[in-house]
Formats: structure tokens, sequence, C-alpha cells
């Protein structure tokens, strides 16, 4: 086969330069008259009843109904919509002594923390967030209770859940929630879903879908691991959540989980619900290994997307705790919430959801096979992904990359260059679908990551960044 070289010298005069940056979501995050979620007929993603994707962008807000009031969630929620998240991930019965200490509006969310007995005053401020998200277009990923109120491990607590108790407290809050149209549930809460835990979390769960038909529900578990372990063939679990966790910056994790989730049996989504944060000190160890910051951020973004998930998660240390300067700082958290708000992280989701919406959506498989080249780096994993009429390569560091280009099924291939910090696009050339060729991105080094962009030129797409 020909073998052409492309690398950054010979494009370096192209132009078709498209600018994204700084360009706000425009309304609400999403249309909620699309109707209620489901899983698609491919098994592998969410859609709306009338067959429009539906693209989870979340974000880890652990702590909304617990410590913030109403001005400052409708800051915090405001923010995010701007920035194009269609999830807000919170827990009900809150981690951080969610039990005994009141919220923001003096109410705590038990009677005698019994969970039998629920604080009207408390649920009404839970009523109330969730609302305000359904005004901005954002769903809430609903957490029942925190994993220390069943397991407790490092946790807080108390334990209060036992079987019988589970059931009955999943029926309840999954009849109160059953008609909210932003309800995305999660069960779970950072902890083992096996053991003694596993009897609790079904009940939860059952207890909730035996009240609720019109919602979705996944399972949030402790750190790298997923819920497919324990609860893959459980008629309550409709897609599987990760934890790729807060320890690793190797593309190795999302071998480990996410390509085997993908390709279990029976199919069902799948996606990392918390990756590393930014902000947070790498494997709690910063003196040595520093913070994970905006480059982190978009390696798991890509690697967590391009690998077969059908959605992300980002989080923020200072923000799921929502740290302020009169609050102890929980795993060494650094700075208060909201001043942390516009992290470069945070701004750079928006491009992944405007570049995946852009092609075909369910269309899009998981796809190595694009890439001839064998070796990378486990921190400079080269990933690729394809869908009808596309590909997209996402280079981490600036290691350049054998792509057959058969695999996109062309006549004629239109490449681009697509900065995921900015969202612009740079129009390489285009050149027969045929053969492997060099790819080299613009830049190189950590921080300098790039996605190739291949289109099907009969398709007319528009260049990728473009509104």
């Amino acid at each position: 086969m020909k073998h052409l070289i492309i690398s950054f010298a010979l494009i370096s005069l192209s132009v078709n330069i498209l600018t994204a940056q700084q360009i706000p979501w425009q309304g609400p995050s999403i249309d909620f008259k699309h109707g209620k979620l489901k899983v698609s007929e491919n098994k592998h993603f969410l859609v709306f009843e009338d067959g429009t994707p539906f693209f989870y962008l979340g974000d880890t807000g652990w702590e909304l109904f617990h410590r913030l009031n109403k001005d400052e969630t409708e800051k915090y929620l405001e923010n995010r919509r701007v920035k194009g998240f269609t999830v807000i991930q919170s827990v009900v019965l809150a981690e951080l002594d969610g039990l005994n200490t009141h919220n923001a509006e003096g109410d705590k969310p038990l009677i005698d923390n019994d969970p039998l007995k629920p604080n009207e005053a408390y649920f009404t401020h839970v009523d109330w967030v969730i609302r305000k998200a359904f005004e901005k277009g954002i769903f809430i990923g609903l957490l029942p209770a925190w994993g220390d109120k069943v397991d407790k491990k490092w946790g807080i607590g108390p334990v209060i859940f036992n079987k019988d108790n589970a059931f009955r407290y999943g029926q309840w809050i999954g009849n109160r929630y059953k008609e909210f149209l932003n309800i995305i549930w999660i069960n779970g809460g950072d902890r083992d879903g096996g053991g003694d835990n596993k009897i609790i979390w079904d009940a939860i769960g059952e207890g909730i879908k035996s009240a609720d038909k019109n919602h979705l529900m996944t399972f949030h578990p402790w750190g790298e691991r997923s819920s497919s372990e324990w609860f893959q063939e459980s008629s309550w679990l409709d897609f599987n959540m990760c934890q790729t966790g807060h320890v690793q910056r190797s593309y190795a994790i999302y071998k480990q989980i996410i390509v085997r989730d993908y390709n279990l049996k029976p199919v069902k989504p799948c996606f990392d619900g918390e990756p590393r944060y930014e902000d947070h000190p790498v494997n709690w160890n910063p003196e040595v290994l520093g913070w994970f910051n905006d480059a982190d951020i978009r390696q798991a973004l890509y690697w967590n997307l391009f690998s077969g998930a059908f959605g992300h998660t980002y989080g923020c240390h200072p923000i799921w705790q929502f740290l302020t300067p009169s609050r102890e700082p929980i795993g060494l958290a650094r700075h208060n919430w909201y001043d942390v708000l516009d992290l470069p992280g945070a701004c750079d989701l928006i491009h992944a959801r405007r570049l995946l919406e852009s092609r075909p959506f369910l269309s899009r498989v998981p796809d190595q096979s694009l890439i001839i080249t064998t070796y990378f780096p486990e921190t400079e994993y080269v990933v690729a992904t394809r869908g009808d009429g596309y590909a997209f390569v996402y280079f981490p560091t600036g290691w350049s990359a054998d792509i057959q280009l058969d695999k996109i099924g062309a006549k004629t291939i239109n490449g681009y260059w697509f900065d995921p910090r900015k969202g612009e696009s740079k129009l390489i050339d285009s050149f027969p679908g045929t053969g492997i060729q060099k790819f080299t991105p613009p830049t190189g080094g950590r921080g300098n990551d790039w996605i190739l962009v291949l289109d099907d030129a009969s398709k007319k797409f528009k260049a990728p960044g473009s509104r």
C-alpha cells in the first residue's frame, strides 16, 4: 500500500480555521419535549422516545441538595447549563454527615434517621432543585443515598438500611419522583456492590422500579470498578457506570473497564461516571505526583468516549463537596467551589459534546483497527472511534500514528485537526480514502492533545467546530 506522511509542516499553510472558543450553550441544555429516555436499539446508547440521541455530559455535584442554598444552586446550575452539561449527579442522603447536619435551608432529610420517616421540608427543597434543573434543560442523576448509609467503610454513616426498609424507601422515593421528567436514577454511592451490600442495593433498585416505570437506572460503584461486576443481569440496571477514579493517568484503566463493559453480554450502554477530578491531588499525593488539570480531564473524556462510552461525567474536587472557608476540606481540597467553576477542563467539555453531536451519533463504535501503529505508552495512548461516514482519532501528546483509511469506506476523505481546547479545526486536505497514512499532530507534549477527524467527503458534513 502507498504509505504517505501528513505532518503539520505540510499543512501549515492550510486555512479554514473555525473558532468555537467561548461560545456558550444557547437555551436549555436539553429539550425535554423529545420524551422519556430509553436504551437505543443497538443497546450502546441512550435516546429519547422520539429517537433523538442523548449525550450524557455529567458533573458530580454530590452535595448539591445538602450544602447549597437556593441562590447558590441557581448560580451553579446556570454555570453548568452555559457549559453544555446535561446531567448533575447529586445525593439525597448525602455523604458529608448528610443525616445529622442540616441542609442550607435548616432541615435534615429524615426523622430519627429512619429512612421510612422522610422530612417533608427537606424533600421540598430537593423538589425545588430538581425543578430548577428542569428549567435549564438538565437531568438530575439522583442517588437515593450515599454508600456509607449501607456500608460505612471510611464514611461518617450511620448505616440505616436493611433489606426491608431499603425496598420500602426505594418505593417511596421512586413514587415521589416518578412524574419528574428530568430524573436518571443512580443506585449505590462509591461502595462495593457485592457481599452483604448486594441485597441492600438490589432492594433499593427493585423498590424504585416497582414504583417508577418512567426513568432509567444505573449504579455508582467504588473506585476502579463497574456496576457490571455485580448487576449486569439485574432487571433494574439499565446501563453501566464505572468509576475509573483518582489514581491513574494511564489508558490501562479504560482497557480494564470500559473496553470490557462495551463487549459484555447482555449488551448495555456503559460510561465513566467518576473519573479523575480537576484540581484533585493525583493519588492523594500532590507533593510527588501533582494535581489533575485540564489535560487530564480531556484525556479521560476522549479515552472514555472513543473506547465505547455513550457519555461522560466531569468532576472538580472542591465542587463536589462545595467547599467554602467555613467547611473542612475533604481529600486535600485547596479552593472554594465558587472560585473554580470555570477551570479550563470544565470549559473544554462543550467541544466534545458539539463534536460528537455533529456526526451520526448512534452509529459510532470503538475501532482500534483503524490504527496500524502497535505501540504507544499507556499515558499517551492513541484511541480511535468511527461512525457512518467518519472517524475520530484522539492523540493525547503528539505521538504519530499510521491510520488505515479504507476503514472509513469513502472514495474521498476530508481530514481535519480538531483542537479540543478551543473547539477549532484546521483543514488538512482532501485525499483518497485508501491505503495507510501517517498523521502527526500539529504540536506535541503533555497538554497538546488533538483529534484527527476523517470525513467521507460525499457526506458533506460541516467542518468540525462550525456552528
